[in-house]
């Protein structure tokens, strides 16, 4: 069995590993962005499964500046692990989405930092414009940066009810045009969306596969207080996965992806104050340990990697 420092798969741990020879850390930041489907332009309400932190609920302060945002990332994760080298991830709301001076200067701040290797971004595919394609490549050109396009699903009935707020076409757009300057794109998917079949999820893993991406996360879906989610939810209009039921349908859709994807993430731990369901998420060690550990004995074949077409 191929092995990535322990994991069955291409992990992120083992590619920062790989790339920048030492362990690395995300600190999350909010350069205080919204979102075109917050403020009008698209819709007022966001997505409905985001919460009111527009998925930022990890990060520092928007109060703080950016560095004074890194340095007390820094010193929290200072007070856990021995780290020296980090990801300056801009993860509240859409990244790209606001002044174009102002979000300059946020970037540089950020990747001009001592500590930071690499710049992250995560934003939607129609906030990816001429400008911003000019701002990444000179960030580019500083030190290496992702950007983290939220798809989510290619099903087009599904992104409606989410009210993602675009089409497919302009997902594919943006992955062309960010690949044309060399930046690395990392797409977001959930498993588990209301009214998605395995086969719904499959189609969206296999359609990835075969795009220019360099990495993925795989989310699970969370049903989080104070959104639309929740009330479709609470009126019984679907039913979150358990746990034995998404470590099957992730280890399925793991094995159909090619080695050279990064894979980002293949769960998720929204915050415990406002998770509803599933409860079970909360524990992140336990989840990805067992995870791990049927992913190994599902895929041991004779000693070798073994990949299943489904």
């Amino acid at each position: 069995m191929v092995n990535y420092n322990g994991k069955p798969y291409h992990s992120l741990d083992y590619h920062l590993r790989e790339v920048f020879h030492d362990k690395v850390y995300k600190i999350a930041l909010d350069a205080g962005t919204t979102c075109p489907n917050r403020d009008g332009k698209i819709d007022t309400r966001g997505c409905i499964f985001c919460s009111l932190g527009g998925s930022g609920d990890f990060a520092s302060s928007r109060k703080l500046s950016i560095t004074s945002q890194i340095e007390s990332g820094i010193r929290s994760i200072s007070e856990k692990y021995n780290g020296h080298k980090f990801i300056a991830y801009f993860q509240a709301f859409t990244g790209t989405y606001g002044d174009k001076n102002y979000l300059r200067e946020c970037y540089l701040e950020a990747i001009r930092h001592p500590d930071i290797v690499c710049l992250s971004i995560a934003t939607r595919p129609d906030c990816i414009d001429e400008d911003i394609l000019k701002i990444l490549d000179e960030c580019n050109h500083i030190k290496p940066v992702w950007i983290e396009l939220g798809l989510q699903t290619i099903n087009e009935d599904t992104a409606r009810y989410i009210r993602r707020g675009y089409p497919l076409s302009v997902f594919d757009k943006a992955v062309r045009d960010l690949r044309s300057i060399n930046i690395d794109v990392i797409v977001h998917t959930i498993i588990g969306l209301p009214g998605e079949t395995f086969d719904d999820m499959k189609a969206t893993i296999c359609y990835l596969a075969k795009c220019d991406i360099q990495g993925i996360k795989l989310q699970l879906l969370h049903v989080l207080k104070r959104t639309d989610l929740l009330t479709d939810y609470e009126n019984g209009l679907f039913q979150t996965l358990s746990l034995e039921e998404y470590t099957d349908i992730i280890i399925k859709l793991i094995e159909l992806l090619p080695e050279n994807i990064v894979i980002h993430r293949i769960t998720g731990d929204g915050p415990k104050s406002i998770l509803v369901s599933p409860t079970w998420s909360s524990n992140k060690k336990y989840v990805l340990n067992y995870i791990h550990k049927e992913f190994k004995l599902r895929g041991a074949y004779q000693g070798k990697y073994y990949r299943r077409r489904f």
